[in-house]
């Protein structure tokens, strides 16, 4: 069921949450389907209704920095970023304390955690009239593409989520940015809506994750599979031309003629307007009759860098997963 986001929705969404039963909710970067993250059997509601492979962790969503103390072993750097992006599109990846109430399967049986705070009204509302993190992976059966909007939930998962709160489309369009803070070199595992440029100027350099865990291996971070955010249809990346029987996702003021249907990111060459469309404009693509789609080059700098890394997942050719 959708539902508009009210003050007695969010509290029938809460109370769901702490019965161990799944909702959807709006956060700036895409919908989550959220469970309450300190209840192994919710936990593994989510995997069940995503498809999940269960060596992919999720992310746990809370209200604050202090509400994230309560489950992993903050630090110096954490501080500096929370100050800086939270609420926002950042995740932290941090050592679990000794006895954390979230859930193991939660964390893919590792000793650490991924948290962040929304910066979503709808979001900030059911996590404080919940009660506790809130589990929420991308509210998508498992390697489709991200929903950034209710009715892309409704469309994937159907009747396995109980409520859907309608918070409109979402304005960053792009997943959180992951960033790894269990070492002594800060590292990125995931771009997203908090770019590294940004990062960087906070808290100096960081490494970049290139290599992707293989086959079970326990990943620290959701969005490290090869393949996921995928359409129906094959993607061609960095195309220049197009035939009659593709789709283009075109960039910019010049897109090339000749495509069955065109949608572009944007038209101006704002990578933001391009972050926000990217998921809706990927499913608008994926239709009968269109055999391919063709996407045309796109910088890699700002967001630009968690647009392509999301694009090239989608290419590729074996099955996965996304996360929030």
């Amino acid at each position: 069921m959708i539902a508009e986001p009210t003050v007695a929705t969010i509290a029938e969404a809460a109370e769901l949450l702490r019965k161990g039963e799944l909702v959807a909710f709006p956060t700036e970067t895409v919908y989550g389907l959220g469970g309450d993250a300190t209840n192994e059997r919710a936990v593994a509601a989510i995997f069940e209704a995503k498809g999940r492979p269960q060596f992919n962790p999720l992310i746990s969503h809370v209200l604050d920095a202090g509400q994230a103390r309560r489950y992993v072993q903050w630090n110096a750097v954490a501080d500096k970023l929370a100050q800086r992006f939270w609420p926002g599109p950042l995740t932290l990846v941090l050592p679990r304390v000794k006895n954390s109430a979230i859930a193991l399967l939660a964390t893919a049986g590792l000793d650490a955690a991924a948290v962040r705070v929304p910066s979503h009204s709808v979001a900030q509302g059911l996590i404080r009239a919940a009660g506790r993190p809130i589990a929420g992976p991308s509210a998508n059966r498992s390697g489709a593409v991200s929903p950034t909007s209710a009715e892309h939930v409704a469309m994937s998962l159907g009747d396995r989520v109980k409520l859907i709160l309608d918070g409109g489309p979402c304005l960053v369009g792009l997943e959180s940015t992951v960033l790894d803070l269990t070492s002594e070199r800060p590292t990125l595992l995931r771009p997203g809506g908090a770019t590294r440029e940004a990062i960087e100027a906070v808290i100096g350099t960081v490494a970049v994750s290139d290599a992707l865990p293989s086959g079970d291996t326990a990943r620290k971070s959701p969005g490290q599979l090869k393949s996921h955010y995928a359409p129906g249809r094959p993607v061609r990346l960095n195309a220049t031309s197009v035939s009659v029987d593709e789709g283009l996702l075109a960039f910019g003021p010049n897109p090339p003629a000749g495509a069955m249907l065109t949608y572009n990111l944007s038209p101006t060459g704002d990578l933001g307007e391009a972050a926000a469309n990217l998921f809706a404009q990927l499913r608008a693509l994926d239709r009968p009759g269109i055999g391919r789609i063709a996407v045309m080059p796109i910088p890699e700098s700002g967001l630009g860098l968690a647009i392509n890394d999301r694009l090239r997942r989608a290419a590729a050719d074996d099955g996965a997963d996304s996360g929030s």
